[in-house]
């Protein structure tokens, strides 16, 4: 077994303000790469922190958690985390933390099931642990099969299908509606919590570079705008942005409707202008459908599509976890390999000196052709020693019987004196 553990706080466990307190940035996550590595002397590191999570992915001989959890708060500038050890959860073996780090990966583990975001914040994390070169052979070869798990994923099953999230459904209808409208005009009036994550799926998107967020309190607006790189109109202005906008999403939190089919009937629509309402109670009055040209949305529509999406995600997963035990198979037959390589190793090494040894007693009587093509013919003939002892190593390995095989070949071949032989 390979000494492969991890350290997790999530949402499972820890609620926001907990997972706030101790939430990395970037410069945060590189910095406390460095600690683990250099300080602590960690290897295989993977510090990944999301909105969700904040993990640790370590090799040691023994549980590193408290000096972690510890290093942790010290980072933060937190007095004391032992008060929350509690929100964490400790992998201390290999089985569980691979599984672990598999299902955070391929969106398992994430509040939404299938979210795409995750697996570009594990790659951004291994892109910062090579960076480091806090990577070694066992992370990059996990990671590296992570990243293949995720494309099979993604090619042979319907687990990334559509958007489970409400804000996510309400983003991808926005971009149906609008499909053959160039550069559409989105204006989001009022920031409830489903309508600030429309706006950050909106910033995030390569489709609209026209959003603009309306709000009672503008300096709540103009953070979120800053955030999601949108524009801010004052609320005085809204019917003249009312009257722009190709696509309205209200979230408004108020006990009556806001937008009333008097108010949008003075919007003199042209064409079409679609209304999306995103509150409970409704922001958009009923009878605002009945106004030539508006077509309205609500939330049920919305979720509708979500809980579609999500019932598909769900019947997939039984198929991603057999993918992800394919996966994990293969790795664990890697590692065993490479438990024996050390012997392979050594074997190529005793068998090449004696190669050498020999060539050395003969090449004088040889010209320079003759010793090139002995030099060839040995080499090819190590090569064909070598393979069925490999081969039997190899197999040994999958078996779980290798151990009495290395003792053999140790023996025969005297291979603890060729530890240290290049």
């Amino acid at each position: 077994m390979h000494p492969f553990k991890a350290v997790s706080l999530s949402f499972k466990k820890a609620p926001l303000a907990i997972r706030e307190l101790i939430a990395l940035d970037e410069a945060a996550c590189r910095r406390f790469l460095y600690t683990l590595h250099h300080d602590l002397g960690l290897s295989d590191l993977l510090v990944l922190s999301t909105c969700n999570r904040t993990e640790v992915y370590y090799s040691a001989d023994r549980d590193q958690s408290p000096v972690i959890i510890e290093a942790l708060g010290l980072l933060k500038g937190l007095a004391d985390l032992s008060e929350h050890y509690a929100y964490f959860d400790i992998l201390d073996n290999e089985q569980g933390a691979v599984q672990h780090l598999f299902e955070v990966a391929m969106g398992l583990d994430a509040q939404v099931i299938g979210d795409l975001q995750i697996s570009n914040q594990v790659k951004n994390a291994y892109q910062w642990s090579a960076d480091e070169d806090a990577a070694g052979p066992f992370l990059h070869r996990l990671l590296h099969t992570i990243f293949f798990t995720n494309k099979r994923v993604q090619q042979e099953t319907s687990f990334r299908d559509g958007a489970a999230s409400t804000s996510y459904a309400a983003l991808e209808l926005v971009e149906e509606l609008t499909a053959d409208v160039a550069n559409p005009r989105v204006l989001v009036v009022g920031l409830g919590e489903i309508g600030a994550d429309v706006c950050r799926h909106l910033g995030d998107s390569k489709f609209f570079t026209d959003v603009t967020i309306c709000n009672r309190t503008r300096s709540k607006a103009e953070l979120l705008a800053a955030e999601c790189g949108v524009k801010v109109l004052d609320f005085e202005n809204l019917v003249q942005g009312l009257k722009e906008a190709d696509v309205v999403i209200s979230s408004i939190a108020h006990h009556t409707p806001f937008f009333t089919k008097e108010l949008v009937e003075h919007l003199d629509v042209l064409s079409y202008k679609f209304f999306i309402d995103l509150s409970v109670p409704r922001s958009i009055e009923a009878d605002v459908e009945n106004v030539p040209g508006i077509l309205v949305y609500n939330i049920d529509a919305i979720q509708s599509k979500a809980s579609a999406a999500l019932q598909r995600r769900l019947d997939a997963v039984p198929h991603v976890r057999a993918i992800i035990a394919e996966s994990i198979a293969g790795l664990n037959d890697w590692a065993k390999e490479m438990m024996v390589s050390p012997t392979i190793q050594k074997l190529k090494n005793a068998l090449e000196q004696i190669r050498q040894e020999e060539m050395d007693r003969f090449q004088k009587k040889l010209s320079p052709e003759e010793a090139k093509r002995v030099d060839e013919i040995t080499k090819s003939l190590m090569q064909k020693i070598l393979k069925q002892p490999v081969l039997q190593l190899k197999a040994a390995c999958k078996r779980g019987e290798a151990d009495q095989l290395i003792d053999t070949l140790t023996d025969l071949f005297d291979l603890e004196r060729q530890t240290n032989v290049a």
